[in-house]
């Protein structure tokens, strides 16, 4: 009875559960009803079977038994799967009912590698090595689970690839990169991807990643007006004034004159307000602590310490984020889904995780150059701005002391106010706001390829408005009133508006002393002379003869427009004497009636006006001696 089970028995069996069964069995035999057989006989039996050889098989801690015929079918059919794929699965021999795959298959085949979840043969790491090896030589990448079978999982492949020769020499000589877990890239191909996208960084507009708020120039600031031609420029009497004298004024001259113990100079304050900025401001930061507060020039020269701070500041851009460069790899190689990428975004994955820091660390470098770099710029555009406002600045203060002749005539004063803040105070509101601006987009870190020379630049009101309001917060409320003050009536609202911008800013501006007022006044004197000396053109002479009277007489600088020089005129019929006198107004009136008569005029050949306005220039030509000599013959005159 057990010889007979166990030869029928072809599968593993616990002898245990075998018994039982045969006990059953026997008790449902006739005759043996209550008879009661004891498990160990049923074991001595089943023992002494095997030991003489009538059943063949394997028994394993006494109790499990495994028929020969089941271990010759189980060896037979895992021979049959390695031979034929070069691999077979743990699972597979789980299922076979052998609890120990890797010892069982080792020992089986002792040329084959035990990888996670599966056994593989030599022959398919050779096969693998070889596609790799290619795959670096060529520059190009692959995915060792597109050649490998379907059943090798992500770790399989990175264990396989670990026992590939040319893999382990080429990640030592750093000619092959292993991303994730069973991808190769060559280095020529990853360096290839990261000189493009470091190529469109360098390229890239910092504008946009960085300043926030900041206004383009290119876009705020608007092409120059288009001019008029000569005569139809001087048919508007307004146009007849003495802005020409402003252009080569006081500040041209006097900086000539700036030399020595001339202490109100532009380049003795460029030379000797370094330290006094620097004392001055420190002195402020202290008391005030005002955030987005303009650091004086001599405060900037600590570059490294400034680039520093700034590139501590810095925030990982969002171009550079995974997302990003998954996107910018595949713009960059089209074709990726034609080289086996199904799933591009997720096999770029581990490649954009091995380029992102290597192409942050470059951007971070990149922005530390361009923040010492800026540095420079910086200082150099603070030097430019002090500079400049101190030189404007003194010449309209300058320009001011003469309007004080006209307070008892509030129409004619409203005018040279307006006039004043028109020819004077605008120019120096465009270059602060442009400057302040670059200065702004500079402290953010954004590369300017040069620093722009605006004053050859045009505004509109909505124009300045708008760069007022793209400087940082404490600035743009300043700026915005100072802007605001170019449409009132009063010149010394501005200055006040000057003066607590360039305070918010951290400038210092220089006041006009009566030194100081003097050295400008004698330099405005000397340069208005020698524009009244050479100039030819009877219209532009006489605001220049007018002006240069004032500061003969009154020792003022005067800067009327065209409609107030009449005005002017008049104030000045007592310091004449009447011969000087006649000959300015007879000036005045012959020059009006030119202007009229230019304006008047049709372009008709046929019109006889423009015989007219031959004959009356021609006459104002030949008074031209005449009236320079008032201003040239001595003083006789008045």
């Amino acid at each position: 009875m057990v010889r007979g089970a166990a030869r029928g028995i072809a599968v593993p069996m616990n002898l245990s559960a075998w018994w039982s069964s045969l006990q059953i069995l026997l008790q449902d035999m006739d005759g043996f009803s209550g008879v009661a057989v004891e498990s160990s006989f049923f074991q001595s039996l089943f023992n002494g079977l095997v030991k003489g050889g009538e059943i063949l098989g394997s028994l394993r801690a006494g109790v499990h038994w495994t028929p020969s015929v089941f271990a010759v079918a189980q060896k037979e059919c895992v021979d049959s799967f390695f031979s034929q794929n070069s691999f077979i699965s743990y699972d597979t021999l789980h299922k076979l009912g052998i609890p120990q795959p890797i010892q069982f298959l080792q020992s089986r085949y002792p040329e084959g590698k035990p990888l996670v979840t599966v056994f593989a043969h030599a022959s398919m790491i050779e096969m693998l090595d070889s596609a790799v090896e290619d795959a670096v030589e060529r520059g190009t990448w692959i995915d060792s689970l597109t050649i490998l079978p379907i059943s090798f999982g992500s770790h399989d492949a990175s264990k396989i690839l670990s026992l590939c020769p040319s893999v382990e020499k080429a990640l030592k000589s750093s000619k092959a990169h292993m991303l994730g877990e069973s991808y190769i890239f060559s280095d020529t191909f990853v360096k290839g991807l990261f000189d493009s996208i470091e190529k469109e960084l360098e390229n890239l507009n910092t504008t946009g990643l960085t300043a926030a708020g900041s206004s383009d120039i290119p876009h705020v600031i608007k092409d120059s007006k288009q001019g008029h031609d000569d005569s139809s420029s001087q048919a508007d009497l307004d146009e007849y004034d003495t802005q020409s004298v402003t252009g080569k004024s006081a500040s041209e001259k006097g900086s000539k004159k700036k030399k020595g113990k001339a202490t109100g100079s532009a380049k003795a304050g460029t030379d000797e307000s370094v330290p006094e900025v620097q004392e001055s401001t420190a002195t402020k930061s202290k008391k005030k602590q005002k955030k987005g507060k303009i650091i004086p020039s001599a405060q900037v020269s600590d570059s490294k310490a400034g680039a520093k701070r700034d590139t501590d500041r810095m925030e990982t851009p969002s171009f550079l984020s995974e997302e990003s460069l998954i996107q910018r790899i595949m713009s960059l190689i089209p074709d990726l889904e034609e080289q086996g990428m199904d799933d591009p975004e997720t096999v770029l994955a581990p490649l954009a995780t091995h380029l992102r820091p290597m192409l942050l660390n470059s951007w971070m470098e990149r922005r530390k150059v361009a923040f010492t770099d800026n540095a420079q710029k910086m200082r150099r555009v603070l030097d430019n701005i002090q500079r400049k406002l101190d030189e404007a600045l003194l010449n309209i203060q300058l320009y001011e002391k003469a309007l004080d002749l006209f307070e008892e005539d509030p129409s004619t004063a409203a005018l040279l106010h307006k006039h004043l803040l028109r020819t004077a105070a605008t120019p120096i509101v465009e270059h602060l706001l442009v400057n302040l601006d670059m200065y702004n987009k500079l402290k953010n870190g954004i590369q300017l390829e040069e620093l722009q020379n605006p004053e050859t630049v045009s505004m509109s009101s909505s124009d300045r408005i708008a760069l007022a309001k793209g400087l940082p917060r404490s600035l743009s409320l300043k700026a915005v009133g100072l802007v605001e003050t170019l449409e009132g009536k009063r010149i010394e609202l501005f200055i006040n508006a000057v003066r607590e911008l360039a305070e918010e800013s951290g400038l210092m501006l220089k006041k006009l002393d009566k030194k100081l007022e003097r050295t400008l006044l004698h330099s405005y004197r000397k340069d208005l002379t020698s524009q009244v000396s050479a100039e030819t053109d009877p219209v532009a002479l006489l605001p220049k003869v007018v002006s240069l009277l004032y500061v003969q007489i009154h020792g003022k600088a005067l800067q009327a427009p065209g409609r107030a020089i009449s005005v002017a005129i008049s104030k000045l019929k007592d310091k004449l004497d009447d011969i000087a006198f006649k000959t300015l107004t007879d000036y005045q009136s012959a020059a009006v009636g030119l202007l009229s008569l230019i304006s008047a005029g049709t372009g008709d050949e046929e019109d006889c006006t423009s015989d007219r306005i031959l004959s009356k220039r021609e006459l104002l030509e030949a008074s031209m001696p005449a009236l320079k000599s008032l201003v040239l013959g001595g003083n006789s005159q008045f």
